[in-house]
C-alpha cells in the first residue's frame, strides 16, 4: 500500500507577489538581468530577499539566488508533487511575506495575495492543494483580525503563515493579543516561520565563504527557537490556551532546549509571583505542532519526544533546496527527484522503524486530522491509500477534541 504524503511546508510566490517584488529596488526585490547579447535567452531573474543577499560588491545579476518556474508556477508545483508521490500540499507564501509593506497598502495587498493563493488551489485537481494565508503585519491589529476571519470563510485556506517579528517587536508583543484571540476563536493554525535569522556578525567575517549555510542551518532554526520561547515566557499560551501553532524546521532547537527553558523558568525569581501555571512541556503537548523538515532521524526523534508522534508533520520546503550535486536528477523545471525530499522521508522511516502507524501519521495522517483536510473524491484512489483517507478524515472531530478545542 502506497504511503499518503501530505506536504505542509511548501512555498510559492504567486503572480501578484512576483509583480510586487519586480517593481522594487530595495530588499526584498527581484532583479531581471538583461540579455547578454541581442537575441540570446533571457537569464533567470534574481531573488534578493535577505540583507546579506544585497551585496553591493556584486553586480545585481550575481546577487541573491536565481529563480525558475518552480518558485511561482503551480504547474511546476504539481509536477514536483507527482514526481515524489505527494498527494496533497498546503502551500504558503514564502518569506519575507508582507513584512516590508507600508501600513496604508498592507491590508489590501494581503487580501489580493490570499485571494490569488485560494484561486491557485481551486484551479488544481480536487484536494491536491490547500493554503496558509498571509497577514498584513504592518497594518494596525484590527486589519489582521479582519483578515483572519475572512480567511476562515475560504474553504481551501487552513491557517496563516507568520514571521517572527509580528508587528515589529516580536510575537510576544501584547498588541498581538487580538490576533491570537482571533486565531483561537476560528481554530486556525499559525505556521511560524523564520526569515531574519541572527545578526550577521554572529557568523563572523568569513561566513560568506560558505554561502547560505550558516544563516540557513543555524540562523533560521535559532530564530524560531527564540520566537517560541519569548511567546512562552510572555504568557501567550496562558492567555490563549487553545491557540494552535506549527513551528517550522521542527521548532529549531526547541526540542533539545525545552528542558533547559523549564529549569530556568522554575529557578528564576524575577516575575515568579505573576508566572502562569503551565510549564513548557504542557504547552508543547497541547498547543504546538512541529514540521519534520530536519533531514535526519536524530532530529525527527527529538521532535517526536518533545510533542508526541501525533503532532509532527511532514514537509519538503520546496522550492528551496533543489538538486545541485552529482547523483541528483534535475529535469525540466526541477521535476526530477530531490535529495532534500528523500532525506526527509528517510528521516521519518529511520525514526520510527517498525512503527508503521507512527510513520504514516507523520507523513500524512497527522496533517489530515489537524487541518481537517477533505481528501474525499481525489486522494482515496489516486494516492493508493484506499479507505485510509476516509478513515482519517472521519477521525478529525476526535482529534480536535484531544487538543481541547
Amino acid at each position: 500500500m502506497a504511503l499518503l504524503l501530505v506536504d505542509i511546508h511548501t512555498h510559492i510566490y504567486p503572480p501578484s507577489y512576483i509583480a510586487l517584488l519586480s517593481v522594487r529596488t530595495t530588499t526584498p526585490y527581484i532583479f531581471q538581468p538583461p540579455r547578454p547579447t541581442p537575441g540570446s535567452p533571457l537569464p533567470l531573474p534574481r531573488l534578493i530577499i535577505l540583507p546579506s543577499d544585497d551585496d553591493a560588491s556584486l553586480p545585481p545579476s550575481a546577487r541573491g539566488r536565481p529563480i525558475d518556474a518552480s518558485y511561482s508556477s503551480i504547474a511546476a508545483k504539481l509536477a514536483f508533487m507527482a514526481t515524489h508521490s505527494i498527494a496533497t500540499s498546503v502551500i504558503s507564501l514564502a518569506n519575507p511575506w508582507l513584512d516590508f509593506l507600508p501600513p496604508a497598502t498592507a491590508a489590501v495587498t494581503a487580501r489580493a495575495i490570499n485571494d490569488d493563493m485560494h484561486a491557485l488551489c481551486a484551479a488544481a485537481p480536487r484536494a491536491q492543494l490547500f493554503a496558509f494565508g498571509t497577514l498584513p503585519v504592518s497594518a494596525p491589529p484590527p486589519a489582521l483580525v479582519a483578515e483572519v476571519h475572512r480567511l476562515a470563510a475560504l474553504p481551501l485556506m487552513k491557517g496563516v503563515v507568520l514571521g517572527t517579528t509580528g508587528l515589529g517587536t516580536g510575537l510576544d508583543d501584547p498588541a498581538l493579543d487580538p490576533l491570537w484571540e482571533a486565531l483561537q476563536a476560528t481554530g486556525q493554525l499559525a505556521f511560524i516561520h523564520p526569515h531574519y535569522g541572527l545578526p550577521a556578525e554572529v557568523f563572523g567575517p568569513r561566513a560568506g565563504a560558505a554561502g547560505h549555510v550558516l544563516p540557513l542551518a543555524l540562523g533560521f532554526p535559532l530564530e524560531t527557537t527564540i520566537a517560541f520561547v519569548r511567546m512562552f515566557v510572555a504568557g501567550v499560551f496562558e492567555r490563549f490556551p487553545r491557540l494552535r501553532v506549527l513551528l517550522a524546521h521542527a521548532g529549531g532547537a526547541v526540542p533539545f532546549l525545552a528542558g533547559r527553558v523549564d529549569s530556568c523558568v522554575r529557578h528564576e525569581r524575577v516575575g515568579a509571583q505573576g508566572r502562569g501555571k503551565r510549564d513548557v512541556w504542557d504547552v508543547l503537548r497541547r498547543n504546538v505542532w512541529l514540521d519534520g523538515v530536519v533531514y535526519s532521524s536524530v532530529g525527527l526523534r527529538a521532535a517526536v519526544e518533545a510533542v508526541g508522534k501525533e503532532r509532527v508533520l511532514w514537509g519538503t520546503d520546496h522550492p528551496f533546496f533543489p538538486p545541485v550535486g552529482e547523483g541528483e536528477v534535475e529535469g525540466e523545471e526541477g521535476e526530477g527527484e530531490w535529495l532534500s525530499v528523500r532525506m526527509n522521508v528517510e528521516a521519518v522511516e529511520g525514526a520510527f522503524g517498525v512503527d508503521r502507524e507512527g510513520a504514516e501519521g507523520v507523513l500524512g495522517g497527522n496533517a489530515v486530522r489537524l487541518l481537517g483536510l477533505d481528501l474525499e473524491g481525489r486522494g482515496v484512489e489516486e494516492s493508493g491509500v484506499g479507505g485510509e483517507v476516509a478513515k482519517m478524515v472521519g477521525k478529525n472531530e476526535e482529534g480536535v477534541e484531544e487538543v481541547g478545542l
